[in-house]
């Protein structure tokens, strides 16, 4: 019986806890900081992420903060687009980790959603997380993905009552996403006291793997997340990190080190 893509996500993210570190999700914005290089910057990020969240750069990211906002312009600039992304996907198979794109209801709107599963599924892709697509308004997206097993990864926040926070991780497929802070992706912040708590109570609504994300950026942050949640999720420092020319996977790694 073959692994449902859905399921290869959560596969990845349980064998690292599995090896005694937490997951790494990395996140990039697909074509940016060079277009040319995406898919070998993806091949290196994989050496030491284990799930690796792909943004589809959007003229409005809302959730995001400067770094990614700014890396999503100039990537939307560079002629990158969604159907570009899984043409890219498509044609280089295998990365070395499974592949989850973020993006805005609106691009995929466009896309169509039954050509968009189907596209995607060929490209790979195992699953999606859609920051501004409610519960109650993702009926037919969920639909198309189940028909080819990706996953709807859903988002809760410390600001999410108790009964929202059962029915989103009741929900959720791959894993759920716990975002860390209240505001916007990136900066260099001070994580909450009150974070272990919430990823517990996370935790004791789901059996998938739960990933810490947002304001993610220093090994003692991974450290202390990774002793309440299966992974965390680097984004905006990851970002810096590739506009510098540093190496990705070294950075990654010594986050977990």
């Amino acid at each position: 019986m073959s692994t449902l893509p859905r399921d290869q996500i959560s596969l990845a993210l349980q064998e690292a806890v599995d090896s005694g570190r937490p997951a790494l999700v990395p996140f990039i914005t697909a074509g940016y900081p060079d277009k040319d290089a995406f898919i070998a910057t993806l091949k290196q990020i994989a050496i030491a992420g284990d799930v690796i969240e792909v943004g589809v750069p959007f003229s409005d990211p809302m959730a995001d903060g400067v770094t990614i906002q700014r890396s999503s312009h100039a990537a939307i600039a560079a002629g990158v687009s969604l159907r570009w992304i899984l043409s890219e996907l498509r044609a280089a198979g295998d990365i070395g980790a499974p592949v989850v794109l973020m993006s805005y209801l609106n691009p995929l709107l466009t896309y169509g959603f039954e050509k968009l599963v189907a596209d995607s599924a060929a490209a790979g892709v195992c699953g999606f997380i859609v920051p501004d697509l409610p519960w109650e308004e993702s009926a037919e997206f969920r639909a198309a993905l189940d028909a080819e097993g990706l996953a709807l990864v859903q988002l809760v926040s410390p600001a999410t009552p108790d009964d929202r926070l059962e029915l989103l991780c009741k929900g959720s497929q791959g894993f759920v996403y716990a975002v860390t802070i209240t505001g916007t992706t990136g900066g260099d912040v001070e994580l909450p006291p009150e974070v272990t708590s919430y990823l517990d109570a996370v935790n004791s609504h789901t059996d998938l793997p739960v990933c810490a994300g947002f304001g993610v950026r220093h090994t003692d942050q991974v450290k202390l997340l990774g002793k309440h949640a299966a992974g965390v999720i680097v984004g905006s420092a990851l970002v810096e990190k590739l506009e510098t020319g540093e190496d990705p996977a070294e950075f990654l790694s010594a986050l977990t080190a």
